[in-house]
Order: C-alpha cells, then sequence, then structure tokens
C-alpha cells in the first residue's frame, strides 16, 4: 500500500508547478495596467481551471474568502478531478495585487497542500506574527516578548551587535508603534508595500536577503500559506488571531477555532506532508516575473517538500 506522502510525492510535487505558472502567466498580462481586482481575477480563474485537472481530492481551506464572498476558489470548494489522494489547499492567487496592478516587486502566484487535516483552518482576519530562520535555539523569539526583547534576543543568538539586525515588517499604520520600538533599538527596518508571505520567506532566508526577522501582523491566511514553506526550508514562526470583536470570534469558531488566544507554532499551522509551490509574476528576491518573449513565455517557480526538505527551482519556457 502506498503511503500519502509517497502519493503526495509522485502525483502533486511538480503537477503543482503547472497550476502557479498558470496563474502567473494570467496575472501579469495585466502587470502596470493599474487593475488589481482583474488582475486577481484572472490569477484565480487560471488556478482553479489547473488544479480541475490534478489528480486528487482537494479541498479548499485557505483560499479567496467564503462561499458568499467569492465565486470560486472559496473555503470548502472542492477542486480537482476527485481521483487521488484526499488533500487540503491553500491558495493565495496574487499575493501581492497591488505590486501586481503597479509592477513593483515580489507579486507572486502561491499554493501549498497537505494531507487532509494537515492545514489551519484560518478565517481571515489578522495574524499577529514573528519569523526567523533556521539555526537559533527554540524559544529565541516569542510573540509574548516585546520587540525590543526579540531583537535583543536575536542579536545576542546571532553573536552580533543589534545594529546589525534588520527587521522586515508591512508598512501599514497600524504598525507605528511597532516602527517606533524597532527603530529605538538600532536595527535596520526593510517596509514592504504589501506582500506578507514574501516578506516572511525572506526573513528565514538571511543569507540571500540580509533579513533577520519578521514581525508585525498580516493575514492569517497568508500565516499558513507561509508556515507551509517554512515546514520544507526551516525556520521559526510564530502567528497568533487576532480576533478582536464578537464577529471575527464567531467566525473563528464556525471554522474549528477552539482556542482563540492560542500561539499557534509553525507545526500547529502547517502539519503533515507539506507541498508548496510559488511562481513569480514580478520580479523579487525570490523569483524572476514572467517574461513574454517572441516565441515562448518564460516563468520562474520554487516547489518545495516538507517531507524530504527538497526545494526546486524550475525555470521553464512555455511554446505559444
Amino acid at each position: 500500500m502506498v503511503t500519502a506522502s509517497k502519493v503526495l510525492d509522485r502525483v502533486l510535487v511538480l503537477e503543482m508547478v503547472r497550476v502557479t505558472e498558470a496563474a502567473a502567466i494570467a496575472a501579469s498580462t495585466l502587470v502596470g495596467r493599474g487593475d488589481e481586482k482583474a488582475a486577481d481575477a484572472a490569477a484565480v480563474e487560471a488556478m482553479r481551471a489547473a488544479l480541475n485537472e490534478l489528480d486528487m481530492d482537494g479541498t479548499v481551506v485557505i483560499g479567496e474568502g467564503e462561499r458568499d464572498e467569492a465565486p470560486m476558489l472559496f473555503i470548502g470548494e472542492t477542486v480537482g478531478n476527485g481521483n487521488g489522494p484526499a488533500v487540503d489547499i491553500a491558495v493565495d492567487p496574487l499575493e501581492g495585487t497591488t505590486l501586481c496592478a503597479k509592477n513593483q516587486p515580489d507579486s507572486i502566484c502561491v499554493l501549498a497542500m497537505a494531507e487532509r487535516g494537515g492545514l489551519l483552518n484560518a478565517p481571515d482576519v489578522y495574524m499577529q506574527k514573528i519569523a526567523i530562520g533556521a539555526g537559533y535555539p527554540e524559544g529565541t523569539v516569542d510573540l509574548d516578548m516585546s520587540p525590543r526583547e526579540n531583537i535583543a534576543s536575536l542579536a545576542k543568538a546571532k553573536g552580533v551587535p543589534v545594529n546589525e539586525i534588520t527587521a522586515v515588517m508591512l508598512d501599514r499604520p497600524r504598525h507605528s508603534a511597532l516602527l517606533e520600538e524597532l527603530r529605538s533599538t538600532g536595527c535596520a527596518i526593510k517596509l514592504l508595500s504589501d506582500g506578507d508571505i514574501a516578506g516572511i520567506i525572506h526573513a528565514v532566508n538571511t543569507d540571500e536577503t540580509g533579513i533577520d526577522i519578521y514581525l508585525g501582523s498580516g493575514g492569517a491566511p497568508e500565516g499558513v500559506l507561509a508556515a507551509a514553506a517554512l515546514r520544507c526550508i526551516g525556520g521559526q514562526m510564530q502567528g497568533r488571531l487576532m480576533l478582536d470583536n464578537d464577529d471575527k470570534r464567531e467566525r473563528a469558531r464556525r471554522m474549528g477555532i477552539t482556542e482563540p488566544n492560542r500561539k499557534y507554532r509553525t507545526e500547529d499551522l502547517a502539519s503533515g506532508d507539506v507541498l508548496f509551490a510559488a511562481t513569480g509574476v514580478t520580479d523579487g528576491f525570490l523569483l524572476d516575473g514572467v517574461r513574454f518573449r517572441k516565441s515562448n513565455v518564460r516563468t520562474s517557480t520554487v516547489v518545495m517538500r516538507s517531507w524530504s526538505r527538497t526545494v526546486r527551482w524550475i525555470a521553464a519556457e512555455h511554446h505559444r
């Protein structure tokens, strides 16, 4: 009998690349056009069509919203042809819709899969997050520590002064107090206009990006997708849902969240055998954007698997 992890490896690891490639190519036709909704809709439609060609019994647990909010790739939607392993699906068909519309770096199309029950069914609310790379002792950073304490602890673990630490965070008004405290430590700060998933991946790829830590709040669905990537490449992450009113708490309860104040670790957000793929729409630290040539379209994709800790970089030419 073939185990679930081997089924995921054989059937889906490379096939899922076609899904993110299709979404990226569709979205790329609208790069720099200033229409976020049209770019997102193009990516969603292309991703859904490609998912439905795969041999799997997939259920969307992280998607475009609840059924009454999204016409496709909504939470609970079944995707795939039904022939194959039962898997959870998490998608962000176009992370960085504004980045795509403005032709700015790091707009990507993202897909994660796990064995059924492996991905947290997170409501579309904000999540407080912190992430660092691999190789540090557990507990080096923690959501229950202050930003100043986290920076000091990371600098000590790294063996460098605080002014050699670089933090990354979303550039949002809600982060004004966090930004002020971080600046008071003397660390460097990179502000992102968009791109929560890419920001966390940058923070754990310090050797490539020069970024040491991600702090702040962003979407909970994006937190699950980022955790899926970290399961494959290593690093530490914590997240806590920000359920600050009755409506959000009730939505979370309906989605199976029984501990509203729980501090989730990477393995709590994405467990079991996890697959992650992302294709670049615009050029960025992680991936090149889509290139249209006279006779072909070129894409740049990263695909990862937690069970084998394999990371594949795929440069593809799609002839037309």
